[in-house]
Parts: C-alpha cells; sequence; structure tokens
C-alpha cells in the first residue's frame, strides 16, 4: 500500500491513512476504513485529528457502540486537540448520545483559540443544545447565528 511506504514530506504517513480510511468510509467499507484508522494511530504521525476519533465512529457505524464508548474514553484520558473533541461531539450527536457530545464540545470550545475551529464547535455545540431542549447560555451568545 502506498501510504504504508510512504516515508517523507510535508503530511505525514498518519494523515494519509486517515485519508485513505475517509475514502473507505465514503465507499462503504468501514471495514477498511477502520484498519487504516488503526494503522494512522499506530503509526502515531501528526494528524489534524486523532485517528483513534475515526476509530470509534467507524466502530459505531460497525455496530460495535461499547468499543466505540471505550475508545472516546480513551482518548479522553489521554488527551485530545479541539479538533478531535469536534469530531467526537458530531459522532456521539449522530449516534443518539447528546448529552456526551454537549460535553465534548463545550470542552473543545473552552480549549480553543478564537477562529475558524471554535466558531464549527460553537455551532455544533449550539445544535446539540437545541436537540437537548437547553436554554440558550453565555456560549452560545458568543455565535452569531445570522450567519
Amino acid at each position: 500500500m502506498l501510504a504504508q511506504s510512504y516515508e517523507t514530506g510535508e503530511v505525514s504517513r498518519a494523515a494519509i491513512l486517515v485519508l485513505a480510511a475517509e475514502e473507505w468510509r465514503q465507499s462503504g467499507q468501514p471495514a477498511a476504513a477502520l484498519d487504516r484508522f488503526q494503522q494512522a494511530a499506530d503509526d502515531g504521525g501528526e494528524a489534524p485529528v486523532d485517528p483513534r476519533a475515526g476509530i470509534a465512529d467507524t466502530l459505531f457505524e460497525l455496530e460495535r457502540p461499547d468499543e466505540a464508548v471505550d475508545m472516546i474514553a480513551t482518548i479522553r484520558t489521554a488527551g485530545w486537540t479541539p479538533a478531535t473533541a469536534l469530531t467526537i461531539a458530531e459522532t456521539l450527536a449522530a449516534y443518539g448520545d447528546l448529552n456526551g457530545a454537549h460535553e465534548w464540545a463545550t470542552d473543545g470550545v473552552d480549549a480553543c483559540p478564537p477562529g475558524l475551529l471554535r466558531e464549527a464547535l460553537l455551532r455544533t455545540r449550539y445544535r446539540i443544545r437545541i436537540d437537548l431542549g437547553l436554554p440558550e447560555d453565555d456560549l452560545d451568545a458568543l455565535l452569531d447565528v445570522s450567519r
């Protein structure tokens, strides 16, 4: 496989494996995607989002929710980035854990400097809060919903 033999360049092997995993998912091949996400995690290189978040999402897709929840717990304790928090919040929301999604989105906002990623976290968090029936709070007020 090309990604496995890739050794140098501006993009890490892990990032390329994550892209490959996403392509496998898009083509309806979650088992192949899971394998690529695992290879990316094992590689340990830089990736925009922790590959384990992709593993968790794919495990949900494969109807293995207990393993997915365990993976998310591992990410929580091992450290994460705001981009990873956004991915996990979206995954949990998609699979019905709105409270968990809200927690990840809120923590992501708290950890993220102003910018596009923070705006995405705020929007995701706002949508989750609407679904939960929660009233607007101070973080919601930071989001310009007219955009």
